[in-house]
């Protein structure tokens, strides 16, 4: 059965149109409800919504537009941007946004109700569910799905996808299921992710390569692009995946060289995350490989920029960086709350380095609008080479 994440916001591995799918149709995800304060004006209120943010996180309520979400007043914000001792930061407003509905949108959500499939963009309003959906100036419609279920073998801080040493069992029929879904869906681009599985001898490979295999088969125009898990560092595994039929090989370091401990699992770490990504370039050299930091955790400047060359000398092609955002209080507090513009020196410096595309902001996550900006470096790079010919 194929599951997916949780919330849109809280992990840096995941994002976009997040689907949930299983062979007999389809589990509904449970219905998020406001958790707005009806009498804002009263202390016992106040003290109800503290009580609720401090134990469950934020709600897609406090990414909503306030009066602070132009940008022009985003000056006007005097709040903490760094956490003191004992402090919890509030939401800047950058971070609200408006939710934004198109043509695409709507296309894909009567779809959504043909193929009775449901998602958590839609049941929580996800502020980023117009612009994944919708595709934007290029109208790609993206969407990200996870398999292998719903349970993790790992405990990484950040991430709030449940665990346990030995999840279900993987369903048989779940890449022929979901290749057909994503098939009838008329998706431009999708990105396949997954929990990780250390349980299983090849950590899920052959599973990963089988739906995109059968994906291909059905839409041999559709882009795909696999976000995956570090397999324990065996590069057979990688190998399997990076010769599917894939375009874009991704997988996450999530965070700076000096707080992989701190932020991930133990069995995770930067030189194994590195291997995997240089591993999938040396077997297919045409494949696009991408990976993902999030922001917020406490690094510093010299750690983000020293991390970003290694990624690049290390033969990245693709690489994103968002906002780290806690999904709920038993997760790393949000050190900082990085500005707008610090994201776009980010970005500015992955495009001097030389990466293909450097998707940096606040609210970008992994996958965020990942087709659009595949195709638009896409026709860039075809549009050089007619030149040059």
């Amino acid at each position: 059965m194929a599951m997916i994440n949780r919330s849109c916001f809280a992990a840096g591995r995941l994002c976009g149109s997040h689907i949930l799918l299983s062979p007999k149709g389809l589990e509904r995800s449970h219905v998020h409800t406001s958790r707005l304060a009806t009498a804002p004006g009263t202390s016992a209120t106040l003290q109800d919504r503290k009580k609720e943010i401090k134990e469950d996180g934020l709600d897609l309520q406090d990414f909503i537009s306030g009066e602070l979400s132009e940008k022009s007043k985003w000056e006007e914000y005097r709040g903490n941007l760094k956490r003191q001792k004992g402090e919890r930061l509030r939401l800047p407003p950058w971070l609200k946004t408006e939710i934004p509905i198109g043509k695409n949108y709507n296309r894909l959500k009567n779809t959504l109700r043909e193929l009775n499939l449901h998602t958590v963009c839609e049941e929580a309003r996800c502020p980023n569910i117009g612009e994944c959906w919708g595709g934007g100036e290029y109208a790609t419609a993206t969407a990200t799905i996870m398999l292998m279920g719903d349970t993790c073998t790992r405990g990484c801080r950040f991430c709030s996808v449940k665990t346990a040493r030995k999840p279900p069992p993987l369903d048989p029929d779940e890449p022929y299921n979901t290749a057909e879904a994503i098939a009838a869906w008329g998706l431009d681009y999708v990105v396949l992710t997954s929990v990780d599985r250390d349980d299983l001898a090849d950590g899920g490979a052959e599973h990963f390569a089988k739906t995109v295999s059968n994906l291909k088969e059905r839409n041999p125009t559709i882009l795909v692009e696999c976000l995956t898990p570090d397999f324990r560092g065996d590069l057979s595994a990688v190998e399997k995946i990076a010769l599917s039929g894939l375009d874009v090989y991704a997988h996450n370091v999530e965070t700076v060289r000096e707080l992989q401990r701190y932020v991930r699992d133990p069995r995770a770490n930067f030189d194994q995350s590195l291997s995997v990504l240089r591993h999938a370039k040396k077997v297919k050299p045409s494949v696009l490989t991408k990976t993902s930091i999030m922001l917020g955790l406490g690094e510093t400047d010299a750690q983000v920029h020293s991390t970003i060359k290694e990624l690049r000398d290390s033969g990245v092609d693709c690489l994103t960086l968002g906002q780290y955002m806690q999904p709920t209080k038993r997760h790393l507090k949000v050190e900082e709350y990085v500005t707008p513009e610090k994201f776009a020196y980010w970005e500015k410096m992955g495009q001097e380095m030389g990466f293909v595309y450097t998707a940096s902001g606040p609210l970008v996550r992994s996958s965020y609008k990942a087709g659009e900006f595949f195709l638009k470096n896409l026709l860039k790079n075809r549009t050089t080479e007619e030149t040059s010919e």
